[in-house]
């Protein structure tokens, strides 16, 4: 018999919500071609991979050395922690240590091993809103709580709503920097100020929670750095892919760092190794924790996704619709419009009958927004324009 919460999961209307976009798409696609099917559902980054990356492949791909392909340490060849550890100091302003790199199946991968090495049953984790959608599994995957705070009307963090959700249950606050699905980068200040917090917290129970920074669009950003955590706080983790920022994501290959200031970070490590063979992975891919130990630091260019983000500016405010101005990441926000009553679903699904896919915001915790992906053709933007148009003047 299928497990009765799995199985109420995938009946309940908002399982999947995007990827079900993404399948209506194809389906609309071959109705009515693809140049008239405006699909933002997904952000699966069409940019190819740097050349790096591509030779990389290329190269060992023709590796036939023994046991090539067979397994190495559940936390990964130590040349690609070595590597990962090098990346980790660079943008956090501090020396790292290889022992505080954990190779993952990606940021999700890295995601569930950092929380199943955290939670206890009955632990709550904080998660300022709008958020990935897929935080709700990871955290109760390891029998944690989700609780959900509101963030600033420009979804900047509130210390107040953070500092009020903390208790003796909380294990952790994950934050996403640049946001999905606002495109928020927050500032060094609300960083430290979450830290205050936090620290306060710590001092006064005698449990410092976890900052989780979860940032596989770190690299992805238009005139803003995304602020460092590891010298403002010694429980800090960070969590990351190198699906957006190489264009990878089929390819599943992530990794954890720990703050070496940490005082748990030995022990911290040694459970995110052994949640690894708990949850099944046993390792990080090998082929590719060698092509990203190479190739991590090689030359990108996301102009084009600014181009398109500005392109899709323009579309929306063609089409009368206000949005929260991205600072990173390829995700634009935008408010559902009035006559709507904050209704994202049903706007989202009125889109449809003019071949706009879009997620709706109550899948991120965004109830009376929707999330447009432009990691798509510029085609696609320029020839949605009049789409946009029609679907908001008409019900």
């Amino acid at each position: 018999m299928i497990s009765k919460n799995i199985k109420s999961l995938v009946e309940s209307p908002s399982a999947g919500v995007i990827r079900k976009m993404f399948e209506e798409g194809a389906v609309l696609k071959q109705k009515y071609g693809e140049d008239k099917v405006y699909d933002f559902s997904l952000g699966n980054p069409d940019l190819d991979p740097p050349q790096a990356v591509v030779d990389a492949i290329k190269e060992y791909a023709q590796d036939t050395s023994h046991n090539c392909h067979g397994y190495m340490p559940n936390a990964g060849y130590p040349q690609a922690r070595q590597a990962m550890a090098d990346k980790s100091a660079k943008e956090q302003g501090v020396s790292v240590q290889k022992e505080c790199v954990v190779m993952a199946v990606g940021a999700a991968g890295a995601l569930n091993s950092t929380l199943k090495a955290l939670l206890n049953p009955g632990d709550e984790v904080v998660v300022p809103c709008p958020y990935f959608t897929e935080y709700d599994h990871y955290i109760h995957n390891h029998g944690g709580e989700i609780i959900r705070v509101k963030t600033k009307a420009d979804f900047g963090l509130d210390p107040q709503t953070i500092k009020a959700a903390l208790n003796e249950k909380t294990a952790a606050i994950i934050i996403n920097s640049p946001n999905n699905p606002s495109g928020r980068i927050y500032t060094d200040e609300e960083i430290l100020a979450v830290v205050d917090v936090l620290k306060e917290h710590g001092k006064k129970t005698g449990r410092y929670p976890y900052l989780i920074c979860d940032e596989p669009y770190r690299a992805i950003t238009y005139g803003k750095k995304v602020a460092a955590v590891f010298p403002k706080y010694e429980y800090s983790v960070v969590v990351t892919s190198f699906a957006k920022n190489l264009s990878l994501p089929g390819e599943r290959i992530g990794y954890i760092c720990v703050n070496p200031a940490c005082p748990e970070s030995k022990d911290f490590i040694a459970a995110a190794v052994f949640a690894t063979r708990v949850l099944g992975y046993v390792n990080a891919p090998a082929f590719f924790q060698k092509v990203i130990a190479k190739t991590w630091d090689c030359e990108c260019d996301y102009s084009l996704y600014e181009k398109r983000r500005n392109e899709l500016i323009e579309v929306m405010d063609y089409a009368g619709l206000e949005y929260a101005m991205p600072e990173g990441a390829f995700y634009l926000f935008v408010k559902v419009p009035q006559g709507w009553n904050d209704d994202d679903l049903a706007f989202t699904n009125h889109l449809k009958n003019f071949n706009i896919l879009c997620a709706p915001g109550s899948a991120f915790g965004g109830a009376g927004w929707f999330r447009i992906a432009y990691c798509v053709a510029e085609s696609t933007i320029i020839n949605s324009k009049q789409a946009f148009y029609n679907a908001c003047h008409s019900k």
